[in-house]
């Protein structure tokens, strides 16, 4: 454990002892605002803490079994010993550093996902399908809520473009490194000579605007148009014009919804889409502002940005942000993200660790 991180945690075991004097007082709960903000506090705490008693008794399991190589009739228990303790440190280490991570507060947001094919034509649209597959077998998976709100389909059964929303326990937090250029190689199944061919397909995750601090937009600088809506939904697409697609005119950026039958409710939706995207463009435009004094590892999200390669022929997944590399395509595509958006959170974590220490 990295000499900065003990001492962090040593003065955060301090500030528990504090905590528990505070709320061991009788009158504490007389201001119900801060005795919830101890509670938080202690509760986010204690985790951690916990954590780090179990990691120094580790530590101390770990000495004492290197004491007992010696001896040549404890030699194998302690070799087991050893590398038990030594795979627990390791574990610890890196749990009780995600908990120490400043908390982004759009973490616990929903998320918007978009899905754009790019390169590669009809094979493009079809990949950008799989990765819609994909993220909505991760979201079931983890108990996440999955919501269409717009759809152009390709001739082939992929998709031009899909949106989606997703609810439920911190949405933005567990997909908000899935933002970046996304490439596949495989052979296309129009393809006759077995060729492996290369495409790519763009995905941007944003959070859900918060209404009270959203963007104020003029009317003005609006332009809505109503449209019958495309792909399932039986006859009833073919009788109204229940999509909406809403242009922001000074920006050029565009959001549509055609998932309800209600012209209102997607006028509704479409409107969140703009907003979110109108504040992904100003945090993109922010952080490349910054990109001069600091280039994150995981990136600035942009979708220009080349995140992960999936080489179909090879079983092969990489994350090219950090140097990643799975043989297990098939279960990720299957929805098994939870490897890969863990390693990525532990890379964002040792970053803002590294900015704290160096700011200490």
């Amino acid at each position: 454990m990295k000499p900065f991180i003990q001492a962090t945690l040593e003065r955060q075991s301090l500030r528990l002892q504090e905590l528990d004097a505070q709320l061991s007082d009788e009158h504490v709960t007389q201001d119900l605002d801060r005795y919830r903000r101890l509670t938080k506090e202690h509760a986010e705490l204690s985790e951690v803490i916990g954590l780090f008693r179990t990691y120094e008794q580790r530590a101390n399991d770990l000495k004492e079994a290197q004491t007992w190589l010696s001896d040549p009739d404890m030699a194998e228990f302690a070799e087991q010993e050893q590398a038990l303790a030594t795979a627990d440190l390791e574990r610890l280490d890196q749990a009780i550093q995600l908990l120490l991570i400043p908390k982004d507060p759009d973490d616990a947001r929903n998320a918007f996902v978009e899905i754009r094919a790019g390169t590669g034509g009809d094979e493009s649209a079809l990949f950008a399908a799989d990765l819609l597959r994909m993220y909505t077998k991760y979201c079931e998976a983890q108990g996440l809520r999955v919501e269409l709100m717009s759809e152009s389909p390709s001739e082939l059964g992929g998709y031009k473009e899909v949106v989606f929303q997703v609810t439920g326990d911190q949405p933005y937090g567990k997909l908000r490194f899935e933002s970046g250029g996304h490439r596949v190689q495989r052979i296309p199944a129009t393809e006759t000579q077995g060729r492996i061919h290369t495409s790519a397909c763009t995905v941007a995750v944003m959070p859900v605007p918060d209404e009270a601090v959203a963007v104020e937009i003029n009317p003005a600088d609006l332009r809505i148009d109503t449209y019958r809506a495309s792909g399932a939904g039986g006859q009833h697409v073919n009788k109204t014009d229940s999509a909406v697609r809403i242009t922001h005119l000074p920006s050029g950026i565009v959001a549509e919804c055609q998932d309800d039958r209600s012209q209102h409710r997607n006028r509704a939706k479409a409107m969140q889409v703009l907003v979110a995207r109108i504040q992904e463009r100003e945090r993109v435009a922010r952080e490349s502002s910054q990109a001069a004094q600091r280039k994150g590892l995981i990136g600035s999200g942009d979708r220009s940005d080349r995140i992960r390669t999936y080489n179909f022929p090879q079983g092969r997944i990489s994350d090219h942000r950090i140097n990643l590399t799975l043989y297990k395509l098939n279960a990720v595509m299957e929805g098994a993200l939870d490897e890969v958006i863990h390693q990525l959170q532990i890379a964002r974590g040792a970053e803002l660790l590294a900015e704290l220490e160096q700011q200490a």
